[in-house]
């Protein structure tokens, strides 16, 4: 075997219980949305991978559709199992998803017990695992019930495919229900995974993470960095290479002067604490009471280098808080 990770990867990293279980999550966790599919360079990707287990980084979150194209980022990280992270299985967090489209015709997306049971069934072929640690909805389903899609769930943990239940993107009433089925069921039901960040606060302002503390509940929460917005990225223009600048899901048209003022204004505070705008923005929503952690992207190795440096600063004091509120709440 020519991989050896770093003997001090559990030294620095912290690590936070996911609500009230046993499960605990490193701080920050790689998610494989971008950058691991089947266009990406799989050195690259290997690389990163390898980083991110060397920092302490156990949690690699996938979904069937990550990509692209959709499926190849769980073929690729097979790969990577294969050549390096399989010997080390047991300490890692391997997570999954099933929601979005993913084959023609009925039974392809969505929450039916028939799409969620076979998409497990793919994920598991594509990445030549036994069973993943966490399996979610990945979106609520508006045509079917709640409880269809966590029997579905509960059979997929009892069945030895998954060992914990998971979802992603529910609101608040929705997230109560389900927890209140799983809770029923007696399902191992760990993690609520949620977009959220300083510039997207929706689910704060909804309860989702009040539910979450209430209810015992991990939080773990993806777009932190608001796709490189909380950088220093855009600072002086729209770089080609970027989110924006390649017309992904970042539009040319969020980056306005107005966030931008707000992006100065917050790199100031994050420079008075030590930090780049991309570390501050990390520790802030693990400052959130309910979130377990922060699920990041990268493209290269250093970033997962950079984002995981960030972490030697996690607390704020009641006058940075007041000023980030501030900078965030103002209509410039």
């Amino acid at each position: 075997m020519s991989y050896c990770p770093a003997e001090n990867r559990y030294e620095t990293m912290p690590y936070r219980r996911a609500g009230r279980t046993g499960l605990r999550l490193p701080a920050v966790s790689l998610g494989l949305w971008h950058n691991f599919g089947s266009v990406d360079v799989y050195d690259n990707c290997r690389a990163m991978a390898r980083t991110a287990f060397d920092l302490g980084i156990t949690h690699f979150d996938l979904a069937n559709n990550y990509g692209p194209e959709p499926g190849s980022a769980e073929i690729t990280f097979g790969r990577i199992l294969r050549d390096d992270l399989g010997p080390f299985r047991d300490e890692l967090i391997i997570s999954s998803k099933a929601g979005y489209l993913m084959w023609p015709g009925p039974y392809g997306e969505w929450g039916s017990r028939k799409y969620l049971i076979a998409s497990c069934d793919q994920s598991l072929k594509r990445m030549n695992l036994e069973y993943v640690d966490i399996f979610y909805h990945h979106r609520p389903d508006p045509d079917t019930p709640v409880e269809e899609s966590m029997l579905a769930l509960d059979q997929i943990v009892r069945s030895g495919k998954a060992l914990y239940a998971g979802i992603s993107n529910y609101g608040p009433e929705r997230a109560a229900e389900a927890i209140a089925i799983l809770r029923e069921l007696k399902t191992p039901f760990v993690l609520h995974q949620i977009r959220y960040n300083m510039f997207d606060r929706a689910h704060e302002k909804a309860g989702s993470f009040r539910l979450l503390e209430k209810e015992g509940v991990g939080g773990i929460v993806f777009s932190p960095l608001a796709q490189g917005l909380l950088t220093d990225r855009y600072l002086n223009g729209i770089p080609a290479d970027s989110r924006a600048g390649r017309g992904g899901f970042l539009k040319r048209d969020q980056v306005t002067p107005e966030l931008l003022s707000k992006v100065r204004a917050l790199t100031d505070i994050a420079v008075e604490r030590g930090q780049t705008l991309a570390e501050m923005a990390i520790a802030w929503v693990l400052h959130q009471p309910g979130v377990t952690s922060a699920l990041v992207g990268a493209s290269r190795p250093g970033q997962i280098r950079d984002v995981v440096a960030g972490l030697r600063q996690l607390e704020f004091s009641d006058e940075e808080l007041d000023r980030i509120e501030q900078i965030l709440n103002r209509a410039d």
